[in-house]
């Protein structure tokens, strides 16, 4: 029974210190890490407040792992740290109560602690309240004390309960800032690895495609293959699906770089928008450009402008002329360019499923695509900080808008 208890107890502390460290407290007695500038500048300032409602010199907000106490938050002296095994506040901490001692050096409790006795200290009044999480975590305590007896009121008892909350709500708040940074560095090694895998695969069947491809177009110039053969239907076929195979791996290559290291630059949108325009043989009287200067990766910005117009092209109404109008709008939050169309649309409910990767919403009389144009579109948005959103254009069809943050 005792070496199980010891082993319990062994298991409990090396939780403890697990525990903390999801907090963003790590208990090693060389190094802490402790909460961001913000989350400590609010915690000094709920510490002043609980010694100023109790009438207290002294507060610290105590942080309690398997052999330490260290406080991340304190008033009228400076942050420390000690055993915890001289600690007061760990003597009482995991009863969940709040503990108030008058006189500490009259309480059996604390009467022979060195912070009472003279060895570390001269406390007297102490009043801590355990730091308890939704969880049930208790990582520590929010304590006053005083080197001179004092008695404070019940009402100012509950209000140091008050604060104590207080002190926990910044403490999940920094729990939460960890758990969310190390998701998007695990998404983001994921995404790089998915990234680097399609790239691979994409590059991979592309040649033999191609190779497949050029060997039908030396059979279909094939005199001796009649025009009107099966055998010609067949290389049709063929040829058909085989390009339209490797359209799609040009996109999945194209999606798969998107993401990376962007090199932000001065980049005018009417340029831009001309030069995939002359390369989609867009006619001048379909396209309108308002002239715009934005910071952004010029080649994403080039694939992003391409993709939207192709969109456009294959998505266009049959009851009116295709017509793009490109505009844009900047201030010293940075850009928002918006390419708007007047072709079918996109109904709201489908709006989010769109951007993402391989959806279509194959509809009759819609042009070719791979569901890969508005994924792409928006992971570039991304890359660059900044998000993709569809809305619907008045009189009929879809508005892009695309925003570009001014700190890339």
């Amino acid at each position: 029974m005792k070496g199980a208890k010891g082993q319990l107890a062994f298991t409990d502390d090396v939780s403890r210190d697990l525990e903390l460290r999801e907090y963003g407290l790590d208990p090693a007695e060389d190094s802490t890490l402790l909460p961001n500038a913000a989350v400590m500048s609010a915690l000094q300032n709920l510490v002043r407040l609980a010694t100023e409602l109790c009438g207290a010199p002294f507060g610290v907000v105590n942080i309690i792992s398997a052999e330490y106490q260290y406080q991340i938050g304190a008033w009228g002296v400076e942050p420390g740290m000690c055993s915890r095994e001289d600690s007061m506040c760990a003597k009482v901490f995991l009863s969940r109560e709040i503990t108030v001692i008058p006189d500490a050096s009259l309480d059996p409790r604390s009467a022979d602690n060195p912070f009472v006795t003279g060895e570390l200290g001269r406390v007297r009044f102490y009043a801590s309240v355990p730091l308890q999480t939704e969880s049930g975590f208790v990582p520590g305590t929010l304590c006053v004390f005083s080197d001179k007896p004092k008695e404070i009121r019940p009402e100012q008892v509950s209000m140091l309960e008050v604060l104590a909350k207080q002190v926990v709500e910044l403490l999940e708040l920094q729990h939460r800032t960890i758990q969310l940074d190390r998701t998007y560095a695990e998404l983001k090694e994921s995404n790089a690895k998915l990234a680097g895998f399609a790239g691979r695969v994409s590059h991979d069947l592309r040649i033999p495609l191609t190779t497949i491809l050029g060997y039908v177009e030396l059979v279909e110039d094939d005199p001796d293959v009649q025009a009107d053969s099966a055998a010609a239907e067949y290389l049709s076929r063929i040829g058909a699906s085989g390009r339209r195979m490797l359209g799609m791996l040009e996109d999945v290559l194209s999606y798969s770089r998107v993401g990376g290291g962007i090199q932000p630059q001065q980049v005018s949108l009417k340029e831009a928008a001309g030069e995939v325009a002359r390369d989609l043989g867009i006619e001048d009287d379909i396209l309108e450009v308002q002239d715009l200067n934005l910071q952004a990766d010029k080649g994403q910005l080039r694939t992003l402008l391409q993709n939207l117009l192709s969109n456009a092209m294959n998505y266009r109404s049959p009851v009116r002329d295709l017509q793009v109008r490109i505009s844009g709008v900047s201030n010293y939050h940075g850009a928002t360019i918006f390419v708007a169309d007047n072709g079918k649309g996109i109904n709201a409910d489908d709006r989010a499923r769109v951007l993402e990767p391989l959806v279509r919403l194959r509809r009759q009389g819609d042009g070719p695509g791979s569901g890969l144009g508005l994924a792409t579109c928006s992971s570039i948005a991304k890359a660059h900080g900044g998000e993709l959103t569809l809305s619907e254009t008045a009189g009929g069809g879809t508005t892009v808008a695309v925003s570009f943050p001014a700190d890339l």
